[in-house]
């Protein structure tokens, strides 16, 4: 599998070992830059993830659903292997689906059903600056999941246009931040 370079990919090595480390990271990286679809995919590797699943949080389902397909046509799958996504009526996912995109309101949700997230290894809120209540109420619950029932839990919060100083001081989190973007963004 070769994958297109995107600016992130120099910032993957760090991004990785900072989550080994430490279990909460604020990432900056402008539109285009790969976050989205890289950063997940680089996660699938880590040692302290051990088999277990990441959830990529989306605001929209077509966001949802076009950064699955996006990262299994990477792969070389149909979506529902290892990328597969959940959204408001719809799901493509599999036993076999180690990344599993889904929008901010399917976490409420999950967090639920399932309060310890038994098989979630990893959280990352894609596009956080975008401010829904799902998306706060998400990250506020997974913080007090982590804090209280997983410590092991990593959670990543990414972002273009956050005010990263803040947010890593409320997450009592590192701050990571990638330059330029690989294609202009439509």
């Amino acid at each position: 599998m070769v994958l297109p370079e995107f600016p992130i990919a120099v910032l993957l090595p760090q991004i990785l070992s900072t989550l080994a480390a430490r279990p909460r990271l604020v990432l900056e990286a402008p539109p285009g830059a790969g976050k989205t679809t890289r950063v997940p995919l680089a996660l699938l590797q880590a040692p302290w993830l051990a088999g277990q699943r990441i959830l990529l949080l989306e605001p929209r389902r077509l966001a949802a659903r076009a950064a699955a397909e996006f990262m299994a046509q990477q792969l070389g799958e149909t979506v529902g292997q290892t990328v597969g996504y959940r959204v408001r009526f719809e799901q493509r996912i599999s036993a076999a689906t180690r990344i599993e995109v889904l929008t901010e309101g399917i976490l409420t949700r999950m967090l639920v059903d399932d309060p310890e997230l038994a098989g979630v290894g990893a959280i990352l809120f894609d596009e956080f600056h975008e401010r829904h209540l799902h998306g706060d109420l998400g990250a506020a619950l997974a913080l007090e999941v982590h804090r209280q029932l997983r410590p092991e839990l990593r959670l990543l919060l990414m972002s273009a246009t956050l005010d990263g100083v803040r947010l890593a001081a409320w997450l009592d989190a590192p701050r990571l931040s990638s330059a330029g973007r690989a294609y202009p963004v439509r």
